[in-house]
């Protein structure tokens, strides 16, 4: 499954000195493994459409252009999945989480950006309107240097950070200050990804993190903001929304493949996360001509 294949920690070739990291090219494979690292990371894409994104536990299918950022250490990947296009161009600027101090951060004129950075976690999917509009300014960042380069991100950002049709895109997210205990963490999240179809209990997925039933909960519930049964849904549902966009799977093969127990529950649960049934959700996407 592409949430636990070949997962891993990237390592950025920045070093302390430097602010930040783009590359600008075209190519005919896109596949990049659900990985993190600790660095912001800004994504720009065209020519894209029908390309797999993973953002955390969101899982969605790109139009022909799109702009993501995405926080410190947050799980991200794309696959070339259903895209028959050729000449995909990809942008991508990475820069340290400490780049903008919060002493910077907190001045007033900085506020927007800093809201940004914090909704970042989640990750951020910017309108098709913003990513049109910027685009001429991310071209010709490979083509700058020095101050130039530095003034011209940072204009950049600004306007990412006022831009209107926001849109988050995981509901997990990175507890920053507590990312020590990332390994537990990752172990839990394989097991989900790997049994999240099947009926997962209390007591299994405690003994596999080798903890209590009530410290598990403590620290699920401190690391993802959930409790277990709330992780599990949107962990399921982000699949059934892959599985809607991508095959002819009926909504009740849906419901049971994506580990509902039955075809109320998983529209229930569905409405809650997407704000619409499933069958809403599959045609909507496929008559858009939009991203929100």
């Amino acid at each position: 499954m592409i949430m636990t294949k070949n997962l891993h920690r990237e390592i950025a070739p920045l070093s302390n000195e430097d602010s930040f990291l783009v590359f600008d090219r075209v190519k005919d494979d896109f596949d990049f493994p659900v990985h993190y690292h600790p660095e912001f990371e800004i994504n720009f894409i065209v020519n894209g459409k029908g390309i797999k994104r993973v953002v955390g536990d969101n899982i969605d299918e790109i139009e022909d252009i799109e702009l993501v950022l995405i926080g410190p250490n947050l799980y991200h990947g794309w696959e070339l999945n259903n895209c028959k296009n050729d000449k995909i161009h990809e942008i991508t600027i990475q820069f340290h989480k400490d780049l903008f101090p919060d002493s910077l951060l907190s001045r007033r004129i900085m506020n927007p950006i800093k809201e940004m950075f914090n909704r970042s976690n989640h990750g951020i999917l910017f309108s098709e309107t913003t990513a049109r509009k910027l685009m001429p300014q991310l071209i010709k960042l490979s083509k700058l240097d020095g101050m130039d380069y530095f003034l011209e991100i940072t204009s950049i950002l600004h306007d990412l950070a006022n831009s209107r049709n926001q849109r988050l895109l995981s509901t997990y997210t990175v507890d920053h200050d507590k990312f020590e205990d990332y390994d537990k963490m990752k172990l839990i999240y394989d097991y989900v990804q790997k049994n999240f179809s099947e009926k997962i209990t209390l007591e299994d997925i405690s003994k596999e993190a080798c903890m209590s039933n009530a410290s598990f909960n403590r620290f699920v519930k401190k690391r993802t903001g959930k409790t277990l049964v709330n992780y599990l849904r949107d962990i399921r549902i982000g699949y059934a929304t892959r599985w809607l966009l991508e095959n002819e799977m009926s909504v009740s093969e849906v419901a049971y493949k994506s580990g509902f127990n039955s075809l109320a529950n998983f529209n229930r649960a569905f409405k809650y996360i997407k704000k619409c049934t499933p069958s809403e959700y599959r045609e909507d996407f496929f008559g858009m001509k939009r991203v929100l």
